[in-house]
């Protein structure tokens, strides 16, 4: 990937690059600094309309629970750029996924607060999980079960707030001073539980060779300290992952992946449900 491609925006907002440009499947990144003050940042460019969206909600958050928007337009982002040398992915690997787990539940909750700006525009939580129904009618199994907990949830949603939609590991960074901030929102707004979900199926759906998220014990241990930190009831946290396992498993079969890790998450809720005498 060419510099030529953040040109305009190096430019506009009076930046040079600082490291080699990257990209996503939705955009494309370059460390850069700020000439006029040093300050080290990263430049987003994006036409995905998600992306857009969660570009939106990053500049209503204000860097309150997430990096702080130093510029935007159109197409492109100026965020501060994580310094910390920290990793959430790497704690759950070396025996502090506890504390990876509370981290990500404060830096939740923070993201769930309410704020005197205007909301931005944002995706229904119903509208995220549209592909989980026709998907369960045609793989059947798990699925179903899946989106029967899923039409159960968003027919009669609590506590709504505008959600991260995508709050994992990989998305709350070390910042530093600044403490533990999230990055990449996908800018949905629905109950606020569906956010927690997705700690459940990580740091495994980036490495599963290096399994955490699956191992039952550590699966039990997660829902205590979710359910008690966030205060969510255990039963709807439950459901929660079912209906998320569901959904990502959907999109990993659609891409022609394995959903080993997501189905396997969904069949440990089911149980726990079962467990307390839920049956779906």
């Amino acid at each position: 990937m060419e510099n030529r491609l953040f040109n305009t925006w190096l430019n506009r907002w009076g930046l040079t690059p600082d490291g080699e440009p990257f990209e996503t499947h939705t955009s494309q990144l370059l460390p850069v600094l700020v000439v006029k003050d040093g300050q080290k940042a990263i430049l987003k460019i994006t036409d995905d309309d998600s992306e857009r969206i969660g570009c939106e909600l990053m500049v209503w958050w204000n860097g309150n629970g997430a990096a702080k928007v130093l510029a935007h337009a159109a197409g492109a982002i100026l965020l501060e750029r994580a310094t910390g040398k920290g990793s959430l992915a790497d704690m759950s690997w070396t025996g502090n996924d506890a504390q990876a787990c509370r981290i990500i539940c404060y830096a939740a909750s923070r993201l769930h607060l309410s704020r005197n700006a205007s909301t931005p525009a944002l995706t229904p939580l119903h509208h995220w999980f549209r592909d989980l129904a026709p998907a369960a009618k045609k793989h059947g199994g798990i699925l179903t079960r899946c989106a029967a907990v899923a039409n159960v949830l968003l027919s009669s949603p609590h506590d709504e707030v505008v959600l991260h939609g995508d709050l994992h590991h990989g998305n709350i960074l070390d910042f530093g001073t600044r403490g533990w901030l999230a990055i990449d929102p996908k800018g949905l707004v629905g109950e606020r539980g569906f956010d927690y979900a997705n700690i459940f199926t990580n740091p495994d759906l980036a490495e599963p060779t290096r399994p955490v998220a699956i191992e039952p014990e550590r699966f039990t241990q997660r829902v205590n300290i979710v359910s008690e930190i966030a205060r969510i009831e255990r039963q709807r946290l439950l459901m929660w992952i079912v209906a998320w396992c569901g959904l990502s498993s959907v999109w990993f079969l659609q891409e022609g992946d394995s959903a080993t890790v997501p189905m396997r998450i969904a069949e440990l809720a089911m149980a726990e449900l079962a467990s307390g005498g839920n049956q779906f």
